[in-house]
């Protein structure tokens, strides 16, 4: 894992080329590395997706993913993460820590695996090993391990200060090892290495450090584990789609095993499905294998309904017991079996897009076929959402980054042989409410000899100082909870949600509101349907009522550009609604670190290039949604009405 061009792809071509897996050594320039098969990575020199690879080096199996570095396909990272058991941060010597370097290393805490740092590109002019570490230390808040191994390990530290105080160079090889392993696997500190991948150097001790400080699957303790024994236990994380056999699911199996020819439980889809095939992944090659055992990757053929998230047991009355064994342990600890039931579906992260499109086919008679590939790309890359607009009928495609959707484009086109048409990128927007307001609807409907007959109050308020989330608070009067059965509680929460999915101004979901259920009177007849409509038509009025703010996305923007070009840089960004809250020197560059509206970085690697010679380059993260001004926001309701 790394910032973009650190040279991730590079090294794993090196492990793979030093472990005898390959004869000759493939370059990204040249665009025929194992690992970037795809043609648009070949093409860009990037990598887009995830490629993983097994491997043997020396007496140890190695399951190794090579991550994509740039921020679009960062939920590429999340996935791979939360099935891995370890992890090498690759660092460019003369960058040090970068933006995308402080993306994934969150990413690694979250899932908190043990890391070991590769300081690549040593061979550069700039390279400087000490610039390097000091930017781990400062910026990455950990402990690189060079000399501190004594500081962080109790056992070591006695040896060193009481059997080997006389002398240092006679402490055993193993027993400086282990400290250093119990450290990294303790999160302590990173050991750190460097070396230059292009140059062939620094290589196998890096694939030895990896065997000797990173854990073995069995020394990673997962909670969820405890409710299924000796049952299979596995997780489906990343689905690729072949022409020839269809879907194919990687999955990482943590208790049990997985044999061909067997059926298994998906607990997420409530469904079993027949697995036909197990392969054993290396890039787009695969082997075929008689069984997968627990801590290993594998590809699986036959899986129709399984995506990236889903837990796979071998029948669904293995699930049911997990699931009695993680219930009876609730009580016993005073947690609430939903929480126990939460700990089988461990799934990933999605992030949510800020950029949409339409998307049309040539002619009508292709948009059956366009549904079908959009449908196969959205289960490999769950970070695209695709839907329909309900005013226009156009589907709308919704993606992390310019990017992103640029890829998806080109590959409709060369996967599909679909010539698809983009509409300008639009900015996903969000609503927020700005006041406290209450609300009442009644619906009386009969249908048939039916009668449909709801009253529903409610009041909403906006949330104040919590994390955004689009997902409203719902709590009820006291009146209302006492009476309520538990299908019509399903029912107003249905409506509630669909009522905060499109905003009442300009259609973009809604977030940060309390809503509080303050009376609901149904008619006995009345279906749970119409329950629904009515509290979302009520939630509407109420939204209406008080008054709705437009968010608009707000980007974390770090640009690295030559003193030369400093200030012809920093003037565009003040003409982009941008705020600098700091410059910092890398070397011979300086770094501006500034946020910036998404709606005023369209095009800005053109821009940027112009203005800079092209030396500059920069990197894009959504930071946080901010409310529009009263002005900013009138003109963007103009627009959006076709006003201007």
């Amino acid at each position: 894992m790394a910032h973009i061009d650190a040279g991730k792809t590079t090294t794993t071509e090196r492990m793979l080329y030093y472990s005898g897996y390959i004869r000759t050594l493939g370059d990204v320039d040249d665009g025929d590395t194992v690992t970037d098969f795809m043609v648009q990575e070949r093409e860009r020199g990037i990598t887009i997706q995830s490629a993983a690879v097994t491997f043997d080096w020396k007496d140890y199996r190695i399951n190794l993913i090579d991550t994509p570095g740039h921020v679009d396909f960062t939920v590429e990272v999340e996935r791979c993460l939360r099935v891995l058991d370890g992890a090498v941060a690759v660092f460019d010597a003369s960058a040090g820590v970068e933006a995308q370097t402080l993306t994934v290393w969150r990413q690694a805490d979250k899932h908190q695996i043990p890391r070991i740092c590769f300081l690549n590109k040593m061979d550069k002019n700039r390279a400087s090993f000490t610039y390097a570490v000091e930017s781990i230390e400062q910026k990455l808040k950990t402990k690189p391990l060079l000399l501190q191994v004594a500081d962080l390990d109790d056992e070591f530290a006695e040896l060193v200060l009481g059997e080997y105080s006389e002398n240092f160079d006679l402490i055993p090889l193993d027993k400086l090892r282990s400290a250093i392993r119990r450290v990294t696997l303790a999160q302590k500190a990173v050991p750190v290495l460097c070396g230059s991948a292009l140059k062939n150097k620094g290589v196998q001790p890096l694939l030895d450090a990896i065997t000797m400080y990173l854990p073995a699957p069995n020394e990673r303790s997962y909670e969820f584990l405890q409710w299924y024994k000796d049952d299979l236990c596995a997780l489906a994380f990343k689905v690729l789609h072949d022409k020839s056999r269809g879907p194919l699911v990687f999955v990482r199996v943590y208790s049990g095993s997985l044999k061909p020819q067997s059926a298994v439980y998906n607990i997420n889809k409530s469904c079993t499905e027949r697995m036909s095939r197990l392969l054993l992944p290396f890039a787009d090659q695969q082997i075929e294998i008689p069984s997968l055992m627990p801590g290993n990757i594998a590809l699986t053929v036959g899986l129709k309904q399984s995506a990236t998230g889903d837990t796979i047991v071998s029948s669904k009355a293995s699930a049911a017991a997990a699931a009695r064994r993680a219930g009876r342990d609730a009580v016993g600890q005073k947690r609430s079996a939903s929480d126990a039931e939460s700990l089988l579906l461990a799934g990933v992260e999605i992030p949510d897009p800020v950029f949409f499109c339409t998307i049309e086919p040539p002619s009508m008679a292709k948009q059956q076929d366009l549904d079908n590939a959009l449908s196969c790309l959205q289960r490999e890359d769950p970070s695209l959402k695709v839907k329909l607009d309900p005013d226009t009928g156009q589907t709308i495609l919704c993606g992390m980054g310019e990017l992103h959707i640029e890829i998806i484009h080109d590959r409709i086109k060369r996967e599909y042989g679909i010539e698809t048409y983009l509409g300008p990128l639009q900015i996903a927007y969000r609503e927020t409410i700005l006041n406290a307001a209450q609300a009442t609807d009644v619906l009386d409907k009969t249908v048939g000899d039916k009668r449909h007959c709801v009253t529903a109050e409610l009041e909403v308020r906006p949330r104040l100082g919590e994390r955004a989330t689009t997902k409203p608070a719902i709590e009820y009067a006291a009146s209302v909870i006492e009476v309520l059965p538990k299908e019509l509680q399903e029912a107003i929460e249905n409506g509630i949600m669909n009522s905060c999915i499109q905003g009442p101004l300009l259609g973009f979901p809604v977030q940060d509101i309390d809503v509080t259920v303050q009376s609901l009177t149904v008619h006995p007849d009345t279906s749970h349907t119409m329950v629904s409509a009515c509290v979302s038509r009520c939630m509407q009025k109420a939204l209406k009522k008080a008054g709705i703010q437009i968010l608009e996305p707000l980007m974390n923007l770090e640009i690295t550009v030559s003193e030369d070009h400093l200030s012809a840089a920093l003037a565009d960004l003040a003409q982009r609604r941008g705020s600098i809250r700091e410059i910092q020197s890398r070397q011979d560059n300086r770094v501006v670190v500034a946020a910036v509206p998404l709606a005023e970085t369209m095009g800005y690697s053109t821009v940027l290039r112009s203005l800079t010679s092209g030396s500059a380059t920069f990197t894009l993260e959504l930071a946080s949604y901010q409310a529009l001004n009263s002005q900013e926001q009138s003109a963007l309701l103009q627009r959006r009405m076709g006003l201007v």
